[in-house]
């Protein structure tokens, strides 16, 4: 059992402040929470609206149908009205004077004034929500007792929920507790968290929506963790400081939105030739230029894999959800450094920002990169940073920490030790000294996620975050009899084959599944295997695809092509 609520109003009218307190409210009552936010590109005004999903089960994506809405203006009320289920509430301030079906008008802004507290209005709506799903008030107080360090729910606080509690009565059943240790975060905490327990020391950034909040909580921690966050003066300067501090010795990590990547391309290459450690993060939203600055696409996939001029290796990885992008993002720092590469990471706005419970993660720190652990039996002088081996990957020192040995690295293509040269036999021997890396990181590869029945005819093929929306989508369609299959791809470039040779020739209908206009995947697809897909559920007007949108899209390409 689950259940969905909205809540709406204008930029300025609290509407963040009131969602956290909802959510640690539902967290601390034990159920499973799923927050998602769609926000417009302004200080103040507008329309901004979050929908918490909870339940006593995990939950993987927003639901299109509302059991109810809090409206802070009346805007929210006719743009969501209609999307109430028979049974639900639209709760209002009486002061706003509207009337009509389903409409819950109570006296919250009375209620908040006749406390001292005018702008406790939120306050008093969060009692009257949490009283309608049936959560007791002893419960409740000690939850909110238990969250006093918070300055938004300080004791008139409380009282306001106190006092809208008791404005209404039970209408729902509230779901089981999930009987688990919860943890709730979003997206950017999860990739701030993954790259802390890889053991980075750097993370330099520009902000730029929606990337800005993983250089955000790395800096309100790096008193704790150590670690140095540098706001630097442009996406440039972000990434080569990134590669400086990897090149001397630490872990470290830039992070930024598709415009910023786009100027971060040239020092990509930097990284490439360099062969130094690099995690980029590119946080996608939908372009060309500033495009939708606060909503969420999947349409860098293919520059991400060709950025930079020239030929080097590097890995692309879709983060899927919050606990995976914690994963990948440990894991993404370890091949980094492994194949001394850039390891670029594709998140975008909705899942950066969308916060959910989920188990507590396991704390496994990997400890800084793969240097010469021992110098003592190398002549003086004698260190070649590019020496020629058989796997692509030559040793690392530390520069400065070897005595009587000089690192020397250049962007121009360069010999064994580091010299710039203009020699095609060294040319050739350097590039593929370099691409000799790829036969590595191929068996380093993770297959796509695999869901639903291994024997349907129709197989869905989808990557990175919408790896929710297509659990729910998956489980909806078997349900109303229509099996199918999907494959869910993190790691993207090198591809991954074994699973697309293994399912694709059994397919009838193979529909790829993205938040692009170009099917990007299913492109990249066709490149490497040479099959074509035979539909598409495709949108990229900047909201998230529901499991909903994914099923009526499916059904669509089926028919279409039957």
């Amino acid at each position: 059992m689950d259940y969905n609520l909205l809540l709406g109003g204008a930029a300025g009218q609290g509407m963040e402040t009131l969602t956290v307190q909802l959510e640690a409210v539902l967290k601390r009552v034990g159920f499973h929470v799923h927050t998602t936010h769609d926000y417009m590109s302004r200080i103040r005004g507008g329309h901004n609206f979050s929908q918490i999903r909870f339940g006593d089960l995990p939950l993987w994506a927003p639901s299109s149908d509302l059991t109810g809405v809090l409206a802070l203006n009346p805007e929210t009320v006719l743009i969501h009205q209609s999307r109430v289920c028979p049974g639900g509430f639209v709760l209002v301030d009486e002061g706003l004077g509207l009337t009509g079906p389903d409409l819950l008008a109570l006296p919250l802004a009375r209620m908040a004034k006749g406390l001292g507290e005018p702008q406790a209005i939120g306050s008093v709506a969060l009692g009257v929500m949490l009283r309608l799903f049936g959560i007791g008030w002893e419960p409740l107080e000690a939850i909110l007792n238990g969250l006093q360090g918070k300055k938004d729910l300080r004791s008139p606080n409380v009282e306001a929920v106190r006092a809208g509690f008791g404005l209404v009565e039970p209408r729902y059943d509230p779901p089981s507790p999930a009987g688990e240790a919860l943890h709730m975060l979003n997206g950017s905490h999860a990739v701030a968290l993954g790259a802390l327990a890889a053991d980075m020391r750097f993370y330099a950034a520009y902000p730029m929506t929606p990337s800005t909040a993983v250089m955000t909580y790395l800096a309100e921690h790096m008193v704790e963790t150590g670690v140095v966050v540098e706001q630097a003066e442009d996406e440039i300067a972000a990434i080569n400081m990134a590669i400086g501090a990897s090149f001397a010795g630490v872990r470290a990590m830039t992070g930024t939105s598709g415009g910023g990547f786009c100027l971060m391309v040239e020092a990509l290459g930097l990284s490439g030739i360099l062969e130094v450690p690099l995690v980029v993060l590119n946080v996608q939203r939908p372009g060309p230029a500033t495009g939708l600055p606060t909503r969420t696409e999947q349409a860098d996939l293919r520059f991400a894999i060709h950025a930079g001029q020239g030929e080097f290796p590097r890995m692309v990885i879709a983060l899927r959800d919050v606990a995976d992008a914690y994963r990948q993002t440990q894991r993404a720092f370890d091949l980094a450094d492994r194949y001394q590469i850039p390891v670029i990471l594709l998140s975008d706005q909705y899942l950066a920002d969308t916060r959910r419970t989920v188990p507590i993660l396991p704390l496994r720190i990997t400890r800084g990169p793969r240097f010469i652990s021992d110098a003592s039996g190398l002549e003086p002088f004698s260190y070649r940073r590019y020496v020629i081996t058989e796997d692509g990957i030559s040793p690392r020192i530390i520069p400065g920490q070897v005595p009587d040995q000089i690192q020397c690295v250049d962007s121009d293509e360069h010999d064994e030790w580091g010299h710039i040269v203009e020699s095609s036999v060294q040319r050739v021997a350097m590039a593929d000294k370099r691409s000799r890396k790829l036969a590595g990181i191929r068996g380093e590869l993770e297959e796509p996620l695999f869901l639903g029945d291994p024997e349907a005819e129709t197989l869905l093929l989808a990557w990175g975050s919408l790896a929710g929306p297509m659990r729910e989508a998956v489980s909806l369609l078997v349900d109303q009899g229509l099996p199918v299959g999907a494959l869910i791809f993190g790691d993207l470039w090198p591809l991954p084959t074994g699973e697309l040779e293994k399912r694709l020739p059994r397919a009838l209908h193979r529909i790829h599944v993205e938040q692009n206009g170009t099917g990007q995947l299913a492109s990249l697809i066709r490149e490497v295997t040479g099959v074509s897909m035979t539909g598409s559920v495709l949108k990229y007007d900047g909201r998230q695809l529901t499991p909903v949108e994914i099923v009526a899209g499916v059904r669509k390409a089926v028919t279409s092509h039957a």
